[in-house]
């Protein structure tokens, strides 16, 4: 707010606790009426998205200026032409993404007149416009004098200042005058608007323009005014839009880290940039206690995950063990108890790194390191004790530094450790809980979710997914009854689906978090979602047991023999039913030389147990039968 004098003589002020600023008491209609002049500050956080990706360029020695990248970039329009817009500003909705695939844009006009064609009214012109540009459509410019105002957007009014225009060269007004029309048309005033006809047709007439058609004009601009947008602000954002696609189209490593960075308290957006990642061949490494930072960083062609962004573990605590690590990585995890400070670091924090897989350098088996993390705060503890009353390295050091002793224990399932990490990313990060399903999920025709989302949008009404629940919960509708929303996951992506009463009762039990379900859902498409509904659900180790009838295991020697066994689980020829089957060991002799042995007995052959089998360090192959 700004005044010809001090605010306090013109409004009542307050102090807002959030804000160092003074605030007006009166809202923003009222203090325009008591003399103040307002602004409105827009803060975009795709601008810090873009100042850091620059930043990240920079670091390769390449020096973007964003105010001077061309605007006729043929990689950036590609881009744009192929829909790849995630992470673009403006355009990666999924009806965004649609405009563009007609839209085909190759000109920065393009981008601002989507961005003012995209909302509700003037998106039914997108067809029109595109079809025009293309030359599926004639151009109308409505009089042959409005070619040049009209003519950028194939004849289709989109701005507010081409009605201005308009009024400017067919009946005189002045620009005052014009932007007065432009706001009796806007807000659809009555009394006014017929004031403005009046004076649009007599000044029309004397531009030699007949009285029915200067009507006609007139009431063509005000269908048009009501939705019009102004291309002056369309034009900025269509400007950070571009900016945006120019440099995921020409640095994308650094763009999408950047962009992971500053959602990465958004873990639906970090699986969508991962994936995006994954799709443009560019990898991402899991978070490394040597390696990771608080922000996402950038290594050649691989992002490498923030410390920051896993769950439990603050910024803070993050730039601590950054700046104990400082330029000599952490030799193992007595080094990094001596290192830290623990009152930086809590419990919670190691045991998310842990969970998420940061320690594995050290000790790839997880289920080891966990329940050091007591030990690794004490030992913390006791070194910085040490330190602050100068115990330590008494004799100038170079002594031999005790390990942290790990108790052993069997690695944890595929299963369970994919559990965990979620629990600490927020995803499956390294892997997916159905990976294992993959071939049974072929033989049984079962649709990803990104297939069966397409197939509904191109008007398929229910269809067979497979799913691992990730959450649950249940409320109350408006009859009183209950209703579950199940939070799913397959490897491509994250998915939401509602069971109703009856079904829920049913499979309440079934539907719970870890669970691997095949589902056969209705499904709906209500704006740019699909919503879908639960019809039925069974256990998908239960669809698996018809089709495997056994599992083959190829090993290079005999060392994971033992470890195999403990995750084969014996039936009795009594309790002999649907997934159990035969199981054989394939020894892989030298000059490709083999001894397979079939082993007595049937066993649980489930693509889970499969799975765990396939994880034994030496096993070299699993194949169902």
């Amino acid at each position: 707010m700004i005044g010809d004098r001090a605010l306090t003589e013109l409004v009542p002020l307050y102090r807002d606790p959030k804000s160092d600023m003074p605030v007006t008491q009166f809202n923003m209609k009222w203090v325009e009426q008591a003399g103040l002049v307002k602004f409105d500050f827009l803060g975009l956080k795709t601008l810090t998205v873009l100042q850091t990706a620059v930043a990240l360029v920079a670091r390769r020695g390449i020096d973007i200026d964003l105010t001077a990248i061309p605007l006729d970039d043929k990689k950036t329009y590609d881009l744009l032409t192929r829909a790849e817009a995630v992470g673009v500003f403006q355009l990666e909705s999924a009806g965004m993404r649609r405009a563009l695939l007609d839209m085909r844009p190759d000109r920065f006009e393009d981008i601002i007149a989507l961005v003012a064609l995209y909302r509700p009214g003037p998106m039914a012109n997108i067809p029109t416009y595109c079809a025009r540009k293309h030359g599926m459509e004639q151009p109308d410019y409505i009089h042959p004098k409005l070619e040049s105002v009209l003519k950028e957007t194939f004849g289709v009014i989109v701005y507010q200042e081409q009605v201005m225009q308009a009024a400017q060269i067919l009946a005189g007004f002045t620009l005052g005058q014009a932007d007065l029309l432009r706001r009796a048309m806007g807000k659809k005033i009555r009394k006014e608007m017929q004031a403005q006809r009046n004076n649009f047709v007599e000044g029309a007439i004397k531009n030699n323009i007949e009285r029915y058609q200067a009507d006609a004009i007139f009431d063509l601009l005000e269908r048009f005014a009501e939705y019009g947008f102004n291309k002056s602000h369309a034009a900025a954002y269509a400007l950070v839009a571009y900016q945006t696609a120019y440099m995921k189209a020409n640095f994308p490593v650094e763009f999408l880290a950047a962009s992971m960075t500053l959602d990465m308290g958004n873990t639906d957006k970090l699986a969508e940039f991962r994936a995006e990642a994954e799709r443009l061949g560019i990898k991402v490494d899991p978070p490394s206690i040597n390696r990771s930072h608080v922000a996402f960083e950038v290594d050649g062609n691989t992002i490498i995950y923030a410390l920051a962004a896993l769950k439990g573990v603050g910024a803070q605590a993050v730039k601590e063990i950054v700046a104990a690590r400082g330029d000599r990585k952490f030799a193992d995890l007595a080094d990094f108890a001596d290192r830290i400070n623990p009152r930086a670091v809590n419990k919670r924090v190691l045991e998310s790194v842990a969970q998420a897989g940061a320690f594995d350098e050290f000790e790839g088996n997880r289920a080891r390191v966990f329940p050091a993390m007591d030990a690794v705060l004490a030992r913390a503890q006791r070194s910085h004790d040490s330190a602050a009353i100068g115990q330590n390295e008494l004799f100038g050091g170079g002594g031999t530094r005790e390990p942290i002793v790990l108790a052993q224990a069997e690695p944890w399932l595929p299963a369970e450790r994919l559990r965990r990490e979620y629990e600490a990313v927020g995803f499956f990060l390294s892997g997916h809980p159905l990976d294992d399903y993959a071939a049974v999920l072929k033989k049984l025709r079962v649709q990803s979710w990104a297939d069966f989302s397409r197939a509904v949008k191109a008007g398929a009404t229910a269809g067979r997914v497979a799913g691992t629940v990730v959450a649950r919960t249940e409320r109350r509708t408006r009859t009183g009854s209950k209703m579950g929303i199940i939070g799913l996951s397959d490897p491509t992506g994250h998915y939401e689906a509602v069971i109703f009463s009856e079904g829920l009762a049913e499979h309440r039990d079934l539907l719970e978090p870890g669970s691997a379900v095949l589902l056969f859902l209705s499904a709906e498409v209500q704006g740019d979602e699909v919503r879908a509904r639960i019809q039925s659900a069974e256990p998908l180790d239960e669809a698996a047991a018809n089709l495997n009838k056994g599992l083959r295991v190829f090993l290079r020697n005999e060392a994971p023999i033992e470890a195999v066994a403990k995750r084969l689980e014996p039936i009795a020829r009594s309790a002999v039913a649907n997934g159990d089957g035969e199981v054989s060991m394939v020894l892989m002799l030298e000059q490709g030389t083999e001894v397979e042995v079939k082993l007595p007995g049937r066993f649980k052959v489930s693509p889970q147990i499969a799975g765990a089998i396939k994880a034994v360090p030496g096993v070299v192959l699993v194949e169902a039968l």
